[in-house]
């Protein structure tokens, strides 16, 4: 996961997107490089990782280069991003596998060992403005995660403190959406250069 680039951005928010695909239809890294690169002509796929349904996730754009994946906010922010986010009739659903959520929530504690400042974890459709249900599960509820020190620690947690922060309990356990207050990147002052989301 670690990239041997030097950030020099300041990175405090992770934003989690879909790729509001069908669940019972793959979409895969060549696609989404394809719709991204080659039909909206972005030099690098919009998101920094991308989770595939077997859990396997792809580093698709480098930490170094500001993302192209949430209007706004993308100076200050990682862009992840997972295979999915439609039942089989094209309504947004959590179609998250297993090891997707796995997959995720090690990301999540890895970028925040890497990335301190990190203080915010969301969903695109928490951020002002998306008028779109993606990632089409609540992704405040993985805020907890960016209180686990280490890979170490997410591993001897109990099973039951897991299982709510990943969204695998029944019911609409693990607390409820919360607001966030958040800055543009050009209430930062942060100069705009084509980047598009």
């Amino acid at each position: 996961m670690k990239q041997e680039q030097e950030v020099k951005r300041l990175i405090t928010m992770l934003v989690i997107h879909c790729t509001a695909t069908r669940c019972n239809r793959r979409y895969s890294l060549l696609q989404l490089y394809h719709d991204h690169v080659e039909v909206n002509h972005w030099r690098f796929i919009g998101y920094h990782f991308y989770i595939l349904r077997d859990g396997k996730v792809e580093v698709t754009r480098p930490l170094a280069r500001m993302g192209a994946h949430a209007k706004g906010y993308n100076a200050h922010s990682i862009g992840i991003c997972y295979e999915g986010g439609l039942d089989e009739m094209g309504h947004p659903t959590d179609t998250r596998t297993p090891e997707q959520k796995e997959a995720m929530a090690r990301l999540i504690v890895q970028l925040k060992q890497q990335f301190p400042t990190i203080h915010t974890v969301l969903g695109h459709c928490d951020l002002p403005g998306v008028q779109k249900a993606c990632p089409c599960f609540d992704a405040t509820l993985l805020q907890p995660l960016l209180q686990v020190r280490n890979l170490d620690e997410w591993e001897e947690m109990d099973s039951e403190k897991k299982s709510r922060i990943l969204g695998t309990c029944s019911g609409k356990e693990g607390g409820s959406h919360r607001s966030v207050t958040l800055q543009t990147d050009s209430d930062k002052g942060v100069e705009k250069k084509g980047g598009k989301s």
